[in-house]
């Protein structure tokens, strides 16, 4: 064989070293990107809760002449109307772990916590109080930024 032939089989360091580096890099914008896609999910998971939150709400009213769910009978609704508690499906996407329900006004600051107050309404990100006995609101924390806020209506 000749030096020629020799020459014009395989690949050089230098391709060989390119194409490592383009493969890092895919690997690195993947790497990068997969914890934003989960977080969203997880978020997306979290307002899904809340409307379901919202829609029990609803539920309960229907079988309670109108009423809705007030701070003393929380912990019963949780349990009854969403399935929370030990082994339940009402739990942070993030933990796996039953959400805190509080009732409380305000945004809520603390992640697996959603807030719930009878008589208020959604201000922005906010629960505030208001008129309507028949009216309240839910708030969970994101992940990515902000509270989500959703009022009940019945």
């Amino acid at each position: 064989m000749s030096k020629q032939e020799l020459k014009q089989k395989g690949f050089t360091i230098i391709e060989v070293v390119l194409v490592l580096a383009i493969a890092a890099l895919i690997f690195l914008m993947v790497f990068i990107a997969l914890p934003a896609l989960q977080r969203n999910q997880r978020d997306t998971q979290r307002r899904n809760d809340v409307g379901r939150f919202v829609s029990q709400v609803s539920s309960y009213s229907t079988n309670n002449k109108g009423k809705i769910p007030v701070e003393a009978g929380l912990p019963a609704f949780v349990t009854n109307y969403l399935k929370g508690g030990t082994g339940g499906e009402f739990n942070d996407p993030k933990t796996g772990d039953p959400y805190v329900v509080a009732w409380s006004l305000g945004a809520p600051t603390e992640d697996g916590r959603m807030y719930y107050y009878a008589g208020a309404t959604c201000d922005g990100e906010t629960i505030v109080s208001s008129t309507g006995s028949r009216m309240g609101a839910v708030a969970v924390k994101l992940e990515g930024s902000g509270v989500f806020c959703q009022e009940t209506k019945s």
